[in-house]
């Protein structure tokens, strides 16, 4: 009963970006909003272009269906629907989506009187699909640089790019990417098995609290960062990990057009190895 007091002093008219009273109100449990219905409008609409796509390939196994991007010959020019056309509609009906669904976020929090932690934090992976469908093809000249909406389709574009570019591991952004991945999952995996050891006591047992929590940690390794730094560095981790992939991508092509074992030759020709 308390949340559904809660609820009643939050959801009232008020908090939104754009169109004022237009869409504010809420279905059930989720706050609508005029960015929840342009949401809803773009995700059917490029979800109806893929099956179109679908139907014009002749292709009913989900695994095989795949919306090529344009040929490299279109440049940056809007492509026949059937040669690439269709990609770019999609491609604008997700980043549709994707922008206002973190509006819709921003809207919600505040009326909830919240910081923006979390559109913030979202907007940092639609960066990273923007920067794979439309920076790296805008600074490479053409939208075939883009990666086909499909599923083995994309998983084969990923595999021919790394091998593009020779060993793609040895791309320092990459590098930098890949270890955030890990130690936020690191991170998390620590945090949340803390919480659920603390939470979860034998029977007859009490709830621990956050000073066990914290001793814990003191005991184990010499340091707790606490209950709050723990989000701040899980929150750090994860957004660093999403937009050092965007930059790893962003580099390999438009500013580095070799393998990138070769980017290392700088080590190899510092002077203090002469």
């Amino acid at each position: 009963m308390a949340m559904l007091s809660f609820e009643q002093k939050y959801r009232v008219r008020g908090g939104t970006l754009i169109g004022g009273d237009l869409f504010d109100f809420w279905v059930g449990p989720f706050y609508v909003g005029f960015f929840g219905v342009t949401t809803i409008f773009c995700s059917v609409l490029g979800t109806a272009l893929i099956v179109y796509g679908a139907v014009l390939q002749g292709e009913a196994n989900i695994w095989r269906i795949s919306i090529a991007p344009p040929d490299i010959s279109y440049g940056l020019a809007f492509a026949p629907l059937k040669a690439g056309g269709l990609w770019q509609l999609i491609t604008m009906c997700a980043i549709g989506a994707f922008v206002s669904w973190a509006l819709r976020q921003a809207e919600i929090a505040r009326k909830l009187g919240m910081g923006m932690h979390i559109p913030f934090a979202y907007s940092f992976a639609v960066f990273a699909y923007i920067t794979l469908v439309v920076i790296r093809p805008v600074l490479m000249g053409a939208w075939g640089f883009g990666f086909p909406y499909g599923i083995l389709s994309h998983l084969d574009w990923v595999s021919n790019t790394g091998y593009q570019y020779l060993h793609f591991h040895y791309n320092p952004a990459h590098m930098l990417a890949v270890s955030f991945f890990f130690t936020t999952a690191l991170a998390v995996g620590l945090h949340g098995s803390l919480v659920l050891s603390a939470l979860n006591p034998r029977a007859g047992e009490t709830v621990k609290t956050a000073e066990h929590e914290n001793s814990y940690f003191r005991d184990a390794v010499g340091y707790s960062i606490g209950t709050l730094g723990i989000h701040r560095l899980g929150l750090f981790l994860a957004l660093s990990a999403a937009f050092w992939s965007a930059i790893c991508i962003v580099i390999s092509g438009p500013f580095w057009t070799g393998g990138w074992p070769q980017w290392w030759d700088w080590w190899l020709n510092l002077p203090i190895w002469h």
